[in-house]
């Protein structure tokens, strides 16, 4: 008697290895792959108001000096604000809480945004620097655009404020590093 591989004799006793139709059903040896989950379509960049135009920033063509700047001067204050942002973005909010006087108001300031599924940040140029009461404010125009969780496209413009304690004899150091006191934003447009 002739050995037929195994193969073989599994074909024979399931009744032969061709393809057969059960009445318009799938075919016996064919083995249905499972269906590949659909991959959601990336969504375009969002991009921001262009300034100049309604819901942007300002128009202000006059060039933010490029040379070295203290962090106690206006230009330290926008640093603080883009930094916080750029960390934001990066999904490292939590590292940049720090650079918020109260955290619990940059908790606040990312809700009030809706839990977007990306957030952006353009910074303007800040204004000057104001005091009162031993304490040192300035205020940094910010337009914040991105996607809601939905993948709508959303902007809003604003104003981040910052303080800081002014030269006081007592003072620490960290007290007179810029802090964002609070950030202020409305729908652009």
């Amino acid at each position: 008697m002739r050995r037929l591989p195994l193969f073989a004799m599994i074909c024979l006793a399931a009744g032969g290895c061709s393809e057969r139709q059960d009445q318009g059903n799938a075919s016996v040896n064919e083995v249905a792959a499972p269906a590949a989950p659909q991959a959601e379509a990336p969504l375009p960049p969002v991009e921001p108001i262009p300034p100049g135009r309604p819901g942007g920033l300002p128009d202000d063509r006059t060039p933010v000096s490029e040379a070295p700047f203290t962090p106690t001067s206006a230009q330290g204050a926008a640093n603080v604000v883009q930094t916080w942002f750029a960390l934001l973005e990066s999904g490292r909010g939590a590292d940049a809480k720090s650079a918020w006087r109260d955290p619990a108001t940059a908790d606040a300031f990312v809700k009030s945004l809706g839990d977007p599924r990306e957030v952006h940040a353009q910074i303007g140029s800040p204004g000057a620097i104001e005091g009162a009461a031993g304490s040192l404010f300035v205020e940094v125009p910010v337009q914040v655009y991105g996607r809601a969780r939905d993948g709508s496209p959303f902007s809003k413009l604003g104003t981040a404020t910052l303080r800081r304690v002014n030269d006081v004899p007592g003072s620490s150091p960290e007290q007179r590093s810029w802090h964002i006191d609070s950030i202020a934003v409305r729908p652009a447009g």
